[in-house]
């Protein structure tokens, strides 16, 4: 059996290559570490592969894209050579990523290396702005308007944070001995740095950006680099060029998506409705005939949907507003009036429609503009959307700017899918990495009873799918996971589910706060002994992102594919891919698809000593058309009788 969570698993969670069988004798382990600044004792050879690839990338100012399966130990052979290099010749290394415990995992390397050779190097722990705010009353803001609530109250020198932090665009006497005090203490977690900066009564990302100047490591999330916005001042502040920067994003496959939703600006009939009484509010008349008039446009344009959602173009929402310079001055006045109502009430929807009456302006290439109607807790709202396709249009001039940029992840098959996509040269490196667990610990299976496709659903398929995962699972002994293409899927599922199954069900709802996620982990986890079943979505809250090592979670079983009716966007995105690389289908559709499913399979095998069984619902699996996105290094087994097949397999230990 695997050893019960201990201090060992600390280690274990920063490099996972911790074994009692060492690849390398102590000499060569001892010259290895030397010369890369590599932190641990043991190292495997798959490690070593990638840390001398990684290397030899940033000495050469070239890129890769490195699938690298979990516990390999990316964030550690990643770090270890662009630091030292980046020490060496003056450069910064950008850790992104979006997941706190991998900005933890990061941190804690860099103090193990700051510890392990002696070295003073600075590092800083950065995430989103408004989450470094220590100003009361900004949590429910979004992003853009907690932006520009800031940038007013900077402005106008009503932060006492800032005004206590900067002045003439200087550090103040007092800055400087907490910023002494944080360069002293680091590498730091933001959390610690956070709050030494509120006790303070600092502000803690303009204390940052000052650390960055100095810093050669800054561990951040993907937007301190692909948002052009933030980056650009981020930048201004830290004194940091784009030329000097060696990139590594962690868990890479995410990055088009967010590039894609970070490029996309959109507006619903509900944003106009709030925009209106902001109007009447504070008593802005002719601000409220144009928000009037606005509606009439959306509604107008709504009025000709047949199927929930139609294309339409830029100049059929523009015109009506009138000419270009009246247009314009929609934008100015909606800014006007916007930056007025934040001033008083942090937030204005009339705010949010000036910038995106600014951002519908943008090219039509690798974009596509949708009106829809959208149904939230059965009411019927209207959307807008100026929606990106194409992430290359961002993220290529970066890759192209920077000294070197390493993608990773454990699921970035094919590379050359995620080379097309982002843009980077057809020079790139591109590797693929094996798992490094005993094969034996792992059980594939593709179980082909069933079928999520769409056309073949029925009661009948919801009754058998059920009947195969209870069967699955009480086969298992401990906790198991099973991940559905949605809710409504799940639902149906369970019915029969319920009745069949021996254990204790826990299901994920959507829009679980941060709390409620936690507390809901932390029970299903109190069930190791016994067994309890998640049931999940896959992309939802417990499909990515967490970590359930050892005797936590035995078996994953991932229902179907989540391959809906492709609605507009989709399939203007693989016509659009169709026409650029010719394989809309692949990379437009099915590849995204088959990445959530294999993140979602990713949750079961967590470190070497995990021993798991991870199971593919849908007879879709053994089709040419998707087994080819499986890793090459998987063994999967077609399985009838899966029941006796998972009853050998946990016998043996």
């Amino acid at each position: 059996m695997p050893d019960k969570p201990t201090n060992k698993h600390v280690e274990e969670s920063i490099n996972p290559h911790n074994s009692e069988t060492e690849i390398h004798s102590s000499e060569n382990v001892n010259e290895f570490k030397r010369d890369f600044w590599f932190p641990f004792d043991t190292v495997r050879d798959i490690q070593v592969d990638l840390l001398k690839k990684i290397h030899q990338t940033i000495k050469t100012k070239s890129h890769l894209i490195a699938h690298a399966p979990t516990g390999l130990g990316k964030s550690a052979a990643a770090l270890a050579p662009a630091l030292k290099y980046a020490f060496d010749h003056g450069k910064k290394v950008f850790f992104l990523t979006s997941r706190h415990t991998q900005h933890n995992i990061a941190i804690d390397t860099l103090k193990k290396i700051k510890e392990e050779f002696n070295l003073n190097f600075q590092v800083v722990d950065m995430i989103g702005k408004k989450h470094m705010c220590s100003v009361e009353g900004i949590e429910n803001l979004y992003s853009n308007e907690f932006s520009d609530f800031c940038k007013k109250q900077k402005e106008e020198q009503k932060c006492e944070f800032y005004t206590n932090t900067k002045k003439n665009n200087k550090l103040t006497t007092e800055a400087q001995i907490v910023l002494k005090k944080l360069k002293d203490a680091s590498p730091a977690h933001i959390e610690e740095f956070k709050e030494q900066c509120k006790n303070s009564d600092l502000c803690a990302y303009e204390m940052a950006s000052s650390l960055a100047k100095d810093a050669q490591v800054i561990v951040a999330d993907y937007y301190y680099i692909f948002n052009p916005l933030i980056r650009d001042l981020f930048f201004a502040k830290s004194q940091i060029t784009l030329n000097d920067c060696i990139v590594i994003v962690d868990e890479g496959h995410n990055l088009p998506d967010r590039i894609r939703n970070l490029m996309t600006s959109q507006i619903s009939s509900n944003t106009l409705k709030r925009a209106i009484k902001e109007a009447k509010k504070f008593s802005y008349a002719d601000t409220l005939k144009k928000l009037v008039k606005l509606q009439d446009v959306l509604l107008k344009l709504s009025g000709t949907i047949e199927k929930k959602e139609k294309l339409v173009s830029k100049q059929e929402f523009m015109e009506p507003l009138g000419t270009k310079d009246d247009y314009e001055s929609v934008i100015e006045d909606f800014d006007f009036v916007g930056g007025i109502v934040r001033d008083k009430d942090k937030r204005s929807s009339i705010g949010a429609i000036g910038s995106f009456l600014d951002s519908w302006r943008g090219n039509d290439e690798g974009y596509v503009r949708i009106v829809s109607h959208k149904y939230y807790k059965g009411e019927s709202n209207l959307m807008i959307s100026y929606r990106c396709l194409d992430p290359s249009l961002v993220s290529s001039e970066i890759i192209d700017g920077c000294h070197s940029v390493i993608l990773m992840s454990g699921t970035l098959t094919p590379t050359s899918m995620f080379r097309d996509i982002l843009g980077f040269p057809k020079n790139t490196e591109e590797e693929t990495y094996p798992s490094p667990f005993p094969e034996d610990n792992k059980l594939s299976m593709i179980v082909t009873q069933t079928t999520t496709k769409f056309s073949m659903r029925s009661d009948q398929q919801y009754k058998r799918m059920g009947a195969i995962c209870a069967n699955i699972t009480n086969h298992v002994p401990g906790n198991c996971a099973v991940f559905f293409p949605s809710y409504f899927l799940r639902d149906q599922v369970y019915k029969t589910f319920m009745q069949v199954s021996k254990k204790t069900a826990f299901m994920e709802q959507p829009n679980m706060t941060k709390e409620e996620k936690g507390d809901f982990l932390e029970r299903f986890k109190s069930y190791k002994n016994s067994g309890a079943v998640l049931l999940g979505v896959m992309s939802g809250s417990y499909s990515e992102g967490i970590d359930l090592p050892g005797d936590l979670l035995k078996c994953v079983v991932v229902v179907g594919l989540p391959l809906g009716q492709p609605d507009i966007e989709t399939k203007k995105l693989i016509d659009y891919y169709d026409v650029k690389f010719g394989k809309g289908w692949d990379y437009g559709y099915v590849a995204p698809a088959f990445s959530k499913c294999l993140q979602s399979a990713g949750r079961c095998i967590r470190s070497e000593t995990d021993r798991g069984l991870v199971v593919f619902l849908d007879e879709r699996y053994t089709w040419s058309t998707y087994k080819k996105h499986f890793p090459r290094d998987w063994n999967i087994k077609v399985a009838m009788d899966y029941p006796a097949i998972i009853d050998e397999f946990f016998s043996e230990y």
